[in-house]
């Protein structure tokens, strides 16, 4: 939910988030195709039973071929009301409501795999990294990294929510313009997307770019650009697939340890990319658009 200018501008953004479930599922081999709704709105004063039981019901008229879960603006909570009309939620059972940041923890196993893959060595005691967005992926990924050992500069268009941030966890905090030109390892975009640009790339002072934001790159040719100034960048759908495992775990078992080892898997499967990567010659944006377009057609050709 997100007061987007206009209907167009909504579509298209859920159009882009959309490819990007399609993605994260494959990359990952789960038996799920992709889809993504959008709701046009100010989730902080335009929020109501009313409006979440209509989205519910939409929901519900497509049968079970979509299943909605939460994202940016809106809550575990709003699921539960959604719930009272369609039974296509994510989050349906008493462990799957309890808070467990899968995103987050996703991220962390990719940046595992990204420092490995770019120093030999697999820790993060002595890594310096600027989270930008400190919502429901950049807050606990920032406390994750923290409990590693790693030092954090950390923004977000809240002054408050960043102040507090860095107080709690010892992080210095930076204005939101200023997060792209901070001297460190991993840059780490937690909040909205097309953040890395024609402009703010040749600002990066990092080595690795590896976030939980969705469609982080502007234009697909911005993982060349990356990789043109040195910059190690896996690809946002792979680094934010823990909520989709998360979803497919649920189904299976729920419990803490389970879905935990489950999401862990995106660190064997972002050091598989980045290997295959390396080797060849390839961006590891190149290397996992291949591996997806594989299982797509893959999957076209089981269903004819």
């Amino acid at each position: 939910m997100w007061p987007y200018p206009s209907g167009a501008e909504a579509l298209t953004d859920a159009l882009r988030l959309a490819r990007g479930m399609t993605y994260k599922a494959a990359i990952c081999d789960l038996p799920y195709g992709g889809g993504k709704s959008v709701i046009i709105g100010d989730p902080r004063r335009g929020k109501t039973p009313a409006l979440l039981r209509a989205m519910g019901r939409a929901v519900e008229a497509l049968g079970g071929r979509y299943i909605v879960a939460d994202d940016i603006g809106t809550t575990l909570d709003d699921l539960v009301i959604m719930r009272e009309v369609t039974a296509h939620t994510a989050a349906a059972t008493e462990a799957a409501r309890a808070p467990l940041a899968v995103t987050a923890y996703g991220v962390l196993m990719a940046i595992r795999a990204a420092v490995r893959a770019v120093t030999g060595g697999d820790r993060l005691d002595e890594l310096r990294v600027a989270i930008q967005g400190l919502g429901n992926v950049g807050r606990p990924l920032a406390g994750y990294l923290h409990e590693a050992g790693a030092g954090l500069i950390v923004a977000d268009l809240d002054p408050a929510r960043a102040a507090l941030t860095a107080r709690e966890l010892g992080a210095r905090s930076v204005e939101p313009e200023a997060i792209y030109d901070q001297e460190v390892d991993v840059f780490a975009p937690c909040a909205l997307g097309a953040v890395l640009t024609d402009l703010t790339i040749p600002r990066l002072r990092a080595r690795i770019v590896c976030g939980g934001a969705n469609n982080q790159l502007a234009l697909r040719r911005h993982a060349d650009m990356l990789a043109g100034r040195g910059i190690l960048y896996l690809p946002d759908y792979l680094a934010n697939a823990g909520g989709v495992i998360d979803f497919h775990q649920e189904r299976i078992d729920d419990s803490r340890a389970a879905v935990l080892a489950a999401v862990g898997r995106i660190e064997a499967i972002a050091a598989e990319v980045l290997a295959t990567a390396a080797r060849t010659g390839q961006t590891p944006q190149a290397v996992a658009d291949q591996k997806v377009q594989a299982r797509l057609e893959a999957g076209r050709a089981a269903r004819k």
